[in-house]
C-alpha cells in the first residue's frame, strides 16, 4: 500500500503540517521528575519522536491536581528553561510542538489514590451517583474555583508560548475534570454551567479557549480532545451532543478536534465497574453488549472510535483528529474515506519513534509494530517511568543510536524466541558476525505459541515476529532454522561471544496420575503446536481449533497465573467448561494490572469458569482431579481432560552444557530467568547492545 494521504501536508490553524501523522498527548510515562523539573531523558525522548518524522508532536502531560514529582510543571517562571529546551529539541526537527493540559479532576490513578488526594468535578457526588463507583467521591467546584482553574489554563498556554511551545491539547475527555462538565452523567449543577444547553456544559472550555487566543493570538494553536461518546454511561455524552459540543468549541476558537470515546464496562460486581478510552481494550475478552451502532467494532478495537469522529467531521470545518489502536494500513483508510483529516500514533509511535520516516523511504516492513499489550499504560497508572514491551529504549533514548563495536566478534546465539531474536538483531547493527540456531522450524518461540492461545487479535504478535524475520534477513544474520545446537556444534563455530535464549523448562507438578492418557501438559501442548505449524500457519490452525481440538468438554487447568487464565480464556471461546486450580493465592499475576486482569477475570466468571485458590493437588485420575482446600477438604473435580499452564523454569542443564564453549557466555530470557515478552526483549537489547 503506498502512503499517499498520510504523508501529504495537512493545516491545523496557522500551521502546514508536513504529513498528517500525528502524536497527540498521552504521556510517555512518569519519568522521575524532581519537584516538576524536566529532566533530559524527558528531552531525549520527545525529540526522539520528532526525529523520527512526526508532523505534530504534543509533550503528555502537564496536569493539574498532582503533587510534585508527579509529572512536570508549568505554574511558574523557574521551569521555562526546561521547557524552553523541550521545545526547542521538538522544533529543530521541523516538527510542531504542543503541550497537553489538563485537570485531572475525578480521575484519580491508583498511586495519586495512595497520595490522599481529593478529587474535584463539576459536581460533588455520592458513591452511589458516581459513574465509577471505584471512583472517590468528588468535591463540586463553585464559581470561584472554576474561574481559578480557567485562569490556570490561560496563564500555563501562555508560558508554553512564551517557552516556545507552538499550541496547546486541552483534554476535555476521559474522566477528566473538563468532562466532567460536558457529561450529563457527571454534571449535576444548576448554574450557568450546569447540563441544560450544551453551551452552558461547554461554558468552562470555551472561556479556556478564549482566554488563551486573546492572550496569545490567532497564531497559537488549540485542539481540543473531547470524548465522541460515552460508551455504557447512562446519560453520558451522545454522538449527537458531541457534535453539539464541537461545533460550539469551533466557535470559541478551536483550530482542531481531536475524538476518542470513553467505553464503560459492566462488571458482574457493579463496584467494580470500569471504563477505558483504548477501543481494543474496550472489546475484552469480548463486547459486553452490541456496539456495532456506535464503534468500528470489526477489528477488534482497531478503528474503533473512526464513526464517533466521521460524525464530527461532517458537522465542523476545522480539522478533525483520529486514533485508537490504527496502524499506517488502517490510518491511510481512514484518511481516503475521509472520515478524518490527520491520524494520531500515539501507542505506535512508543513502539517505533522512526515510524513516519519509515513509510516516507518506503520501508514500512521496518516499522516495529505496537502489540497492543498495554504493558505502556499499565506500567504508567502505576507511576513507573516509560516502558514499551517491544522498544527497550522508550524513555532510555540516551542509549542511542546503537554504534558500531570497536572489534568485530562472531557471535552465536541459541534460540529464536524474542530474547535471541532481539540480542541478534541489536548484535548485527553493532557490527558483529551473528549466527542463530533455532530447533524449530521457525522463528518466534513461545511468543509464537503464545499468539495461538491468546489469539491474533488481542496483541499483535504475529507481526512482531514478522518484524523480527524481516530485520534478521535484511542485517545478513545467518537463520539456521530447524537446527539443534549441540556443545559439538558450537565449538566448531569457535565463536567469540555465545548467547544462550533457548527458552525455559515446562514446571510438571509432581503428582500421581500427571502421565495419564487424560493428562495434557504445557510440554505436550506446545510439541503438538509445532507439530501443526510445520504445515499451517497461525491463522489457519487457529481457525482449526474452532472446528476440532482432542480436548474432552469438561476441562480443569492446573495454574492460574497469565498462562492459566489465558488458556482458560481460549478454551471457554472454544465451547469447554473450564475449572482453573491454583496452589497460590493470586489468580491472574503476569497480566497487565489496571485493565486486562479485572476485565478477564470477571469475564472468567461470568463464563462459569470454577477459580479454585489455595489448593493442594492430590491425584488426576481418568475421570477428574482431586484437590484440598483448606475451606472445603478434598474435593474431586469430575473433568476430561487435565491441563497445566504453569510458569517456565530456568533452564539449568543448557547452561551446563554449553559451559566453556566461548570466551564470552551470557544467558538470557525464559533460560535464565522466566518472565514475560517484555523482560526477554529488553535483555536480549541489554546483551546484544553491550557485546
Amino acid at each position: 500500500m503506498k502512503f499517499e494521504k498520510l504523508l501529504e501536508p495537512g493545516r491545523i490553524g496557522v500551521f502546514v503540517l508536513k504529513n498528517r501523522i500525528l502524536k497527540m498527548g498521552s504521556t510517555l510515562g512518569f519519568f522521575p521528575w524532581q519537584e516538576g523539573h524536566i529532566q533530559e531523558e524527558v528531552i531525549l525522548s520527545y525529540e526522539n519522536l520528532a526525529k523520527g518524522g512526526a508532523a505534530l508532536v504534543t509533550v503528555g502531560a502537564a496536569p493539574f491536581g498532582v503533587p510534585p514529582g508527579r509529572g512536570y510543571l508549568m505554574n511558574d517562571d523557574k521551569f521555562l528553561p526546561d521547557m524552553t529546551r523541550l521545545a526547542e529539541a521538538i522544533r529543530k526537527h521541523d516538527c510542531i510542538a504542543f503541550v497537553q493540559l489538563f485537570h485531572i479532576g475525578p480521575m484519580l490513578p491508583p498511586f495519586l489514590r495512595s497520595e490522599r488526594l481529593y478529587p474535584v468535578a463539576a459536581s460533588s457526588l455520592s458513591k452511589e451517583e458516581l459513574p465509577l463507583p471505584n471512583f472517590i467521591p468528588p468535591k463540586g467546584l463553585d464559581r470561584d474555583e472554576i474561574k481559578r482553574i480557567i485562569e490556570d489554563f490561560v496563564t500555563l498556554a501562555h508560558r508554553a508560548k512564551r517557552a516556545g511551545f507552538q499550541g496547546v491539547e486541552i483534554n476535555a475527555a476521559c474522566n477528566h475534570l473538563l468532562n466532567s462538565f460536558l457529561s450529563r452523567a457527571w454534571n449535576k449543577r444548576n448554574d450557568e454551567f450546569g447540563p441544560d444547553t450544551i453551551e452552558n456544559r461547554s461554558r468552562i472550555i470555551v472561556e479556556i479557549i478564549q482566554g488563551i487566543r486573546e492572550l496569545n493570538g490567532k497564531e497559537f494553536g488549540i485542539v481540543v480532545l473531547i470524548n465522541g461518546a460515552e460508551i455504557g454511561l447512562k446519560d453520558g455524552i451522545t454522538p449527537q451532543e458531541s457534535l453539539k459540543i464541537a461545533q460550539v468549541l469551533e466557535k470559541a476558537g478551536a483550530d482542531a478536534i481531536n475524538v476518542r470515546a470513553e467505553f464503560y464496562t459492566p462488571f458482574r460486581d457493579p463496584n467494580k465497574r470500569d471504563s477505558t478510552h483504548f477501543p481494543d481494550v474496550a472489546l475484552y475478552p469480548e463486547p459486553p453488549f452490541p456496539v456495532s451502532d456506535l464503534m468500528e467494532d470489526r477489528f477488534w478495537g482497531k478503528g474503533g472510535w473512526v464513526p464517533l469522529a466521521a460524525n464530527i467531521k461532517q458537522g465542523v470545518s476545522i480539522p478533525v483528529i483520529v486514533g485508537g489502536r490504527l496502524d499506517p494500513e488502517f490510518g491511510e483508510k481512514v484518511l481516503r474515506k475521509g472520515a478524518a483529516d490527520f491520524i494520531y500514533f500515539n501507542r505506535a509511535l512508543m513502539a517505533d519513534p522512526e515510524l513516519p520516516r519509515k513509510l516516507m523511504e518506503g520501508h514500512p516492513e521496518d516499522i516495529r509494530p505496537c502489540t497492543g499489550c498495554l504493558t505502556c499504560f499499565d506500567n504508567n497508572e502505576r507511576g513507573n517511568p516509560p516502558l514499551c514491551q517491544v522498544n527497550p529504549t522508550l524513555g532510555k533514548e540516551s542509549l542511542l543510536p546503537i554504534s558500531k563495536a570497536k572489534k568485530k566478534k562472531k557471535v552465536l546465539i541459541i534460540g529464536g524466541g524474542p530474547a535471541g531474536m532481539e540480542a541478534a538483531r541489536v548484535a548485527a547493527l553493532k557490527g558483529h558476525e551473528v549466527i542463530l540456531y533455532e530447533k524449530a522450524p521457525r522463528l518466534g518461540g513461545s511468543m509464537l505459541l503464545a499468539s495461538i492461545v491468546k489469539g491474533l487479535k488481542r496483541e499483535n504478535h504475529l507481526g512482531l515476529i514478522s518484524y523480527y524475520e524481516t530485520q534478521l534477513k535484511k542485517l545478513g544474520i545467518k537463520l539456521m532454522l530447524g537446527k539443534k545446537a549441540t556443545r559439538a556444534i558450537v565449538e566448531a563455530h569457535s565463536p567469540d561471544a555465545l548467547i544462550i535464549a533457548s527458552g525455559g523448562i515446562h514446571h510438571i507438578p509432581s503428582i500421581p496420575g500427571i502421565h495419564n492418557k487424560n493428562v495434557l501438559t504445557s510440554r505436550d501442548l506446545h510439541e503438538r503446536l509445532w507439530k501443526f505449524l510445520r504445515f499451517l500457519s497461525p491463522e489457519i490452525l487457529l481457525w482449526g481449533t474452532k472446528i476440532w481440538m482432542p480436548i474432552g468438554k469438561r476441562v480443569a487447568i492446573i495454574g492460574g497465573q497469565i498462562q492459566g487464565c489465558q488458556l482458560a480464556e481460549f478454551l471457554v471461546k472454544r465451547g469447554r467448561k473450564v475449572i482453573i486450580v491454583d496452589e497460590g493465592d493470586e489468580i491472574g499475576k503476569g497480566l497487565p494490572e489496571i485493565l486486562i486482569k479485572p476485565r478477564l477475570i470477571d469475564w472468567l466468571e461470568g463464563k462459569g469458569v470454577q477459580i479454585i485458590k489455595r489448593a493442594k493437588l492430590l491425584e488426576i485420575k481418568e475421570n477428574g482431579l482431586s484437590i484440598q482446600t483448606e475451606k472445603e477438604g478434598k474435593r474431586f473435580l469430575e473433568v476430561d481432560n487435565v491441563l497445566t499452564a504453569l510458569p517456565l523454569m530456568p533452564n539449568e542443564d543448557m547452561l551446563k552444557e554449553f559451559n566453556g564453549c566461548a570466551p564470552e557466555i551470557h544467558a538470557i530470557g525464559d533460560c535464565k530467568t522466566p518472565g514475560l515478552i517484555v523482560d526477554a526483549i529488553h535483555e536480549g537489547f541489554k546483551v546484544g547492545r553491550n557485546l
